[in-house]
């Protein structure tokens, strides 16, 4: 981006909005498949999962709750609809598929909560965004693969819904640079906060002081 577009840019959108008073962090769709080398949707996360992995600590210990996402289908992509018919590799996550499963070292807690979803967003037809709700959570951080499917399509909703939304760039992750920074550009102007890691855990650490 040219340094007169950029200005042009943060001349119209400027705005930071800070976190919130009661956040959940979310997982995205930190499957198998992503660090499966003989996968076509293997990709070059590992230091994004190691900050999701650092800040889901963080947020545990303050008693934020948890959110991890994955994506299931039936046999045949039945309930994928128009998504799975368009995105070749969804068929990964056909149920009993091993790329399905979460990365290694994501093992879910009891008091997580795990969303299987069929679309981008962890908020499309899924209850994610009434049990937030009524937990009293008004505000979410989001972490997850890939930046510009669905932590983008996640982001877009959560704003959507009402929340707060804060996406933590040093915790996502996708294929190629250029549409990972280009999405979290277009994120943090319009939708979300994006922030650091080292933001998000300062945020965290004043709420496990609270």
């Amino acid at each position: 981006m040219s340094d007169d577009l950029r200005a042009n840019y943060e001349r119209a959108y400027n705005t930071r909005v800070g976190f919130g008073r009661k956040p959940a962090l979310l997982l995205i769709d930190f499957c198998h498949a992503y660090f499966a080398p003989e996968c076509e949707l293997y990709a070059e996360v590992t230091d994004a999962f190691a900050s999701a992995l650092r800040v889901r600590s963080a947020a545990r210990a303050a008693g934020v709750p948890v959110v991890l996402t994955g994506v299931t289908y039936r046999p045949g992509g039945v309930d994928g609809g128009r998504f799975f018919e368009k995105a070749a590799p969804l068929r990964h996550f056909v149920e009993g598929s091993p790329y399905a499963r979460f990365a290694d070292g994501l093992e879910p807690q009891d008091d997580e909560l795990i969303v299987m979803k069929q679309y981008p967003s962890a908020f499309f037809g899924t209850s994610l965004a009434s049990t937030l709700t009524a937990m009293g959570v008004d505000s979410v951080l989001l972490t997850g693969l890939t930046t510009s499917g669905c932590v983008r399509a996640s982001c877009v909703d959560a704003m959507s819904h009402g929340f707060t939304t804060a996406v933590i760039a040093d915790a996502c992750g996708d294929r190629h640079a250029a549409p990972h920074e280009a999405n979290l550009f277009d994120m943090n102007a319009k939708y979300a906060d994006v922030v650091s890691e080292t933001d998000a855990l300062a945020y965290l650490a004043t709420l496990s002081a609270a």
